[in-house]
Protein backbone atom coordinates (compact mmCIF):
# COMPACT_ATOMS: atom_id res chain seq x y z
CA UNK A 1 0.00 0.00 0.00
CA UNK A 2 1.86 3.43 -1.11
CA UNK A 3 1.69 6.08 1.74
CA UNK A 4 -0.44 8.88 1.11
CA UNK A 5 1.36 12.25 0.06
CA UNK A 6 1.80 14.82 2.97
CA UNK A 7 0.20 18.53 2.27
CA UNK A 8 3.39 20.43 3.31
CA UNK A 9 1.65 23.09 5.53
CA UNK A 10 1.32 24.63 8.67
CA UNK A 11 -0.65 22.61 11.27
CA UNK A 12 -2.96 24.43 13.07
CA UNK A 13 -4.21 21.37 15.74
CA UNK A 14 -1.95 21.57 19.02
CA UNK A 15 -2.08 17.80 19.69
CA UNK A 16 -1.28 16.75 16.00
CA UNK A 17 1.50 18.99 15.39
CA UNK A 18 3.09 17.88 18.51
CA UNK A 19 2.86 14.30 17.73
CA UNK A 20 4.45 15.29 14.30
CA UNK A 21 7.29 17.05 15.91
CA UNK A 22 8.53 13.98 17.79
CA UNK A 23 8.20 11.56 15.03
CA UNK A 24 10.01 13.63 12.33
CA UNK A 25 12.65 14.53 14.99
CA UNK A 26 13.31 10.33 15.33
CA UNK A 27 13.28 10.30 12.35
CA UNK A 28 15.80 12.89 11.71
CA UNK A 29 18.14 11.75 14.26
CA UNK A 30 18.28 8.18 12.94
CA UNK A 31 18.89 9.43 9.29
CA UNK A 32 22.13 11.53 10.86
CA UNK A 33 23.43 9.01 12.60
CA UNK A 34 23.05 6.69 9.26
CA UNK A 35 24.66 9.31 7.39
CA UNK A 36 27.52 9.68 9.69
CA UNK A 37 28.11 6.24 10.39
CA UNK A 38 27.82 5.00 6.57
CA UNK A 39 29.64 7.84 4.62
CA UNK A 40 32.03 8.72 7.80
CA UNK A 41 31.23 12.26 7.93
CA UNK A 42 31.27 15.38 10.95
CA UNK A 43 27.55 16.27 11.53
CA UNK A 44 25.86 17.87 14.30
CA UNK A 45 21.71 18.72 15.11
CA UNK A 46 20.71 21.62 16.89
CA UNK A 47 16.85 21.55 17.86
CA UNK A 48 15.31 24.67 19.47
CA UNK A 49 11.67 23.58 20.09
CA UNK A 50 8.46 25.12 21.75
CA UNK A 51 8.21 21.61 23.48
CA UNK A 52 11.21 21.64 25.35
CA UNK A 53 13.41 24.69 27.37
CA UNK A 54 16.81 23.19 26.57
CA UNK A 55 17.26 22.90 22.66
CA UNK A 56 18.47 19.30 22.07
CA UNK A 57 21.75 18.79 20.52
CA UNK A 58 23.01 15.42 18.47
CA UNK A 59 25.38 13.70 18.82
CA UNK A 60 26.74 15.49 22.05
CA UNK A 61 27.32 19.13 23.09
CA UNK A 62 31.54 18.72 22.10
CA UNK A 63 31.34 17.16 19.25
CA UNK A 64 28.94 20.19 17.60
CA UNK A 65 31.50 22.29 19.41
CA UNK A 66 33.57 20.68 17.24
CA UNK A 67 31.86 20.41 14.01
CA UNK A 68 30.69 24.61 14.30
CA UNK A 69 34.49 25.76 15.25
CA UNK A 70 35.16 24.00 11.47
CA UNK A 71 32.73 25.83 10.29
CA UNK A 72 33.47 29.17 11.32
CA UNK A 73 37.42 28.86 10.38
CA UNK A 74 36.62 28.32 6.68
CA UNK A 75 36.63 31.57 4.28
CA UNK A 76 33.40 33.42 4.08
CA UNK A 77 32.72 32.17 0.24
CA UNK A 78 33.21 28.44 1.20
CA UNK A 79 30.85 28.87 3.86
CA UNK A 80 28.20 30.87 1.96
CA UNK A 81 28.59 28.42 -1.32
CA UNK A 82 26.18 25.82 -0.70
CA UNK A 83 24.22 27.52 2.72
CA UNK A 84 20.56 27.46 2.00
CA UNK A 85 18.47 29.44 4.26
CA UNK A 86 14.25 28.77 3.76
CA UNK A 87 13.95 31.78 1.42
CA UNK A 88 16.41 30.26 -0.99
CA UNK A 89 14.70 27.03 -0.43
CA UNK A 90 11.55 28.21 -1.17
CA UNK A 91 13.02 29.85 -3.69
CA UNK A 92 14.84 27.09 -5.69
CA UNK A 93 11.27 25.39 -5.05
CA UNK A 94 9.15 28.08 -6.78
CA UNK A 95 11.20 28.40 -9.59
CA UNK A 96 11.37 24.56 -10.01
CA UNK A 97 7.55 24.46 -10.02
CA UNK A 98 7.53 27.48 -12.69
CA UNK A 99 9.91 25.28 -14.57
CA UNK A 100 7.39 22.61 -14.44
CA UNK A 101 4.34 24.52 -15.24
CA UNK A 102 6.12 25.70 -18.65
CA UNK A 103 7.17 22.72 -19.96
CA UNK A 104 3.82 21.66 -19.21
CA UNK A 105 1.77 24.69 -20.80
CA UNK A 106 4.50 24.01 -24.25
CA UNK A 107 3.18 20.56 -23.82
CA UNK A 108 -0.83 20.85 -23.62
CA UNK A 109 -0.25 23.85 -26.57
CA UNK A 110 1.56 21.68 -28.93
CA UNK A 111 -1.42 19.56 -28.77
CA UNK A 112 -3.62 21.78 -28.87
CA UNK A 113 -2.00 23.10 -32.28
CA UNK A 114 -1.75 19.04 -33.61
CA UNK A 115 -5.91 18.40 -33.08
CA UNK A 116 -6.19 21.68 -35.24
CA UNK A 117 -3.99 20.98 -37.91
CA UNK A 118 -5.99 17.50 -38.35
CA UNK A 119 -9.09 19.02 -37.45
CA UNK A 120 -8.32 21.75 -40.62
CA UNK A 121 -6.50 18.96 -42.93
CA UNK A 122 -10.20 16.70 -42.53
CA UNK A 123 -12.17 19.68 -43.00
CA UNK A 124 -10.84 21.58 -45.25
CA UNK A 125 -9.89 24.28 -42.49
CA UNK A 126 -11.53 27.04 -43.93
CA UNK A 127 -14.06 28.19 -41.29
CA UNK A 128 -11.57 27.43 -38.45
CA UNK A 129 -8.76 29.15 -39.80
CA UNK A 130 -10.86 32.57 -39.80
CA UNK A 131 -11.87 32.27 -36.41
CA UNK A 132 -8.35 31.89 -35.62
CA UNK A 133 -6.13 34.82 -33.79
CA UNK A 134 -2.27 36.12 -34.68
CA UNK A 135 -0.99 33.91 -31.69
CA UNK A 136 -2.95 31.28 -32.68
CA UNK A 137 -1.84 31.37 -36.54
CA UNK A 138 2.10 31.57 -35.66
CA UNK A 139 1.95 28.41 -33.11
CA UNK A 140 -0.08 26.19 -36.05
CA UNK A 141 2.64 27.62 -38.89
CA UNK A 142 5.00 26.34 -36.61
CA UNK A 143 4.16 23.03 -35.74
CA UNK A 144 3.22 22.77 -39.44
CA UNK A 145 7.19 23.54 -40.12
CA UNK A 146 8.47 21.18 -37.99
CA UNK A 147 6.03 18.26 -39.68
CA UNK A 148 7.47 19.19 -42.53
CA UNK A 149 10.74 19.11 -41.80
CA UNK A 150 10.28 15.45 -40.22
CA UNK A 151 8.44 14.77 -43.23
CA UNK A 152 11.68 15.64 -45.64
CA UNK A 153 14.37 14.44 -43.42
CA UNK A 154 12.41 10.86 -43.06
CA UNK A 155 12.47 10.95 -47.20
CA UNK A 156 16.13 12.03 -47.55
CA UNK A 157 16.59 8.94 -44.94
CA UNK A 158 14.62 6.44 -47.29
CA UNK A 159 16.54 7.72 -50.47
CA UNK A 160 19.50 6.83 -49.39
CA UNK A 161 18.55 3.69 -47.94
CA UNK A 162 17.38 2.93 -51.23
CA UNK A 163 20.58 3.64 -52.91
CA UNK A 164 22.48 1.90 -50.53
CA UNK A 165 20.69 -0.81 -51.04
CA UNK A 166 21.21 -0.63 -55.23
CA UNK A 167 24.58 0.00 -54.83
CA UNK A 168 25.17 -3.11 -52.70
CA UNK A 169 22.95 -5.47 -55.17
CA UNK A 170 25.04 -3.84 -58.47
CA UNK A 171 27.81 -4.87 -56.43
CA UNK A 172 26.61 -8.15 -56.02
CA UNK A 173 25.66 -8.46 -59.26
CA UNK A 174 29.02 -7.96 -60.64
CA UNK A 175 30.76 -10.19 -58.34
CA UNK A 176 28.75 -13.03 -59.45
CA UNK A 177 29.58 -12.37 -62.88
CA UNK A 178 33.45 -12.25 -62.27
CA UNK A 179 32.81 -15.63 -60.48
CA UNK A 180 30.86 -17.05 -63.33
CA UNK A 181 33.75 -15.61 -65.67
CA UNK A 182 36.79 -17.11 -63.26
CA UNK A 183 35.24 -20.39 -62.89
CA UNK A 184 33.49 -21.14 -66.19
CA UNK A 185 35.11 -19.18 -68.40
CA UNK A 186 38.24 -21.37 -68.70
CA UNK A 187 36.18 -24.57 -69.61
CA UNK A 188 34.11 -23.10 -72.52
CA UNK A 189 37.50 -21.91 -74.20
CA UNK A 190 38.56 -25.66 -73.70
CA UNK A 191 35.99 -26.51 -74.64
CA UNK A 192 35.90 -24.64 -78.46
CA UNK A 193 39.60 -25.58 -78.36
CA UNK A 194 38.66 -29.28 -77.98
CA UNK A 195 35.75 -28.73 -80.89
CA UNK A 196 37.82 -27.09 -83.28
CA UNK A 197 40.46 -29.42 -83.17
CA UNK A 198 44.85 -28.98 -82.96
CA UNK A 199 45.81 -27.47 -85.76
CA UNK A 200 49.30 -29.45 -86.99
CA UNK A 201 51.54 -25.92 -87.61
CA UNK A 202 50.38 -24.82 -84.09
CA UNK A 203 51.37 -28.34 -81.90
CA UNK A 204 54.07 -28.40 -84.43
CA UNK A 205 55.56 -24.93 -82.63
CA UNK A 206 54.55 -25.63 -79.21
CA UNK A 207 56.48 -29.11 -79.15
CA UNK A 208 59.25 -28.32 -81.55
CA UNK A 209 61.42 -31.28 -79.47
CA UNK A 210 58.63 -33.55 -79.92
CA UNK A 211 58.42 -33.04 -83.40
CA UNK A 212 62.80 -33.33 -83.33
CA UNK A 213 62.33 -36.54 -82.05
CA UNK A 214 60.65 -37.94 -84.06
CA UNK A 215 62.04 -36.17 -86.84
CA UNK A 216 58.87 -34.44 -88.22
CA UNK A 217 59.65 -30.92 -88.08
CA UNK A 218 62.89 -31.42 -89.60
CA UNK A 219 61.92 -33.39 -92.47
CA UNK A 220 59.33 -31.24 -92.69
CA UNK A 221 60.84 -28.16 -93.46
CA UNK A 222 63.85 -29.75 -95.60
CA UNK A 223 61.20 -31.36 -97.77
CA UNK A 224 59.89 -28.20 -98.57
CA UNK A 225 63.02 -26.74 -99.05
CA UNK A 226 63.84 -29.98 -101.17
CA UNK A 227 60.88 -29.50 -102.99
CA UNK A 228 60.49 -25.61 -103.43
CA UNK A 229 64.54 -25.43 -104.88
CA UNK A 230 63.53 -28.59 -107.68
CA UNK A 231 60.07 -26.53 -108.46
CA UNK A 232 62.33 -23.19 -109.03
CA UNK A 233 64.83 -25.00 -111.19
CA UNK A 234 62.44 -26.67 -112.93
CA UNK A 235 60.85 -23.30 -114.13
CA UNK A 236 64.28 -21.79 -114.19
CA UNK A 237 63.42 -19.24 -112.10
CA UNK A 238 66.18 -17.91 -109.63
CA UNK A 239 65.34 -17.70 -105.88
CA UNK A 240 66.67 -17.67 -102.99
CA UNK A 241 65.78 -20.15 -100.33
CA UNK A 242 66.55 -19.93 -96.36
CA UNK A 243 68.83 -23.25 -95.69
CA UNK A 244 67.81 -24.75 -91.99
CA UNK A 245 70.21 -26.00 -90.15
CA UNK A 246 70.35 -30.11 -89.56
CA UNK A 247 68.07 -30.86 -86.83
CA UNK A 248 69.16 -34.41 -86.74
CA UNK A 249 71.87 -33.39 -83.89
CA UNK A 250 69.58 -31.22 -81.99
CA UNK A 251 71.29 -28.00 -83.18
CA UNK A 252 69.52 -24.87 -83.82
CA UNK A 253 71.65 -21.79 -84.07
CA UNK A 254 68.37 -19.75 -84.69
CA UNK A 255 67.29 -20.16 -81.24
CA UNK A 256 69.72 -19.81 -79.19
CA UNK A 257 67.66 -20.32 -76.21
CA UNK A 258 68.65 -22.87 -73.62
CA UNK A 259 64.64 -23.79 -73.95
CA UNK A 260 65.01 -23.85 -77.37
CA UNK A 261 68.69 -26.04 -77.75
Amino acid sequence: MTRKKVKLAYITNDSARKATYKKRKKGFLKKMYELTTLCEIKACAIIYSPYDAQPEVWPSTADAQQVLSKFRRMPEMEKSKKMVNQEEFLRQRINKAAEQLRKLQKDNREKEMTQLMYQCLSTGGKSLLHNLDVLDLNDLGWLIDQNLKAIYKRLENLNKETAAKQLLATGAQQERVYQDIAMGGGFEIMGTMEQVGPQPWYMEMMNPHDQMAAGGFGSNVAAASITGAGAGAGAGENKMLMTFADYSNNVNPLWSSAFFP
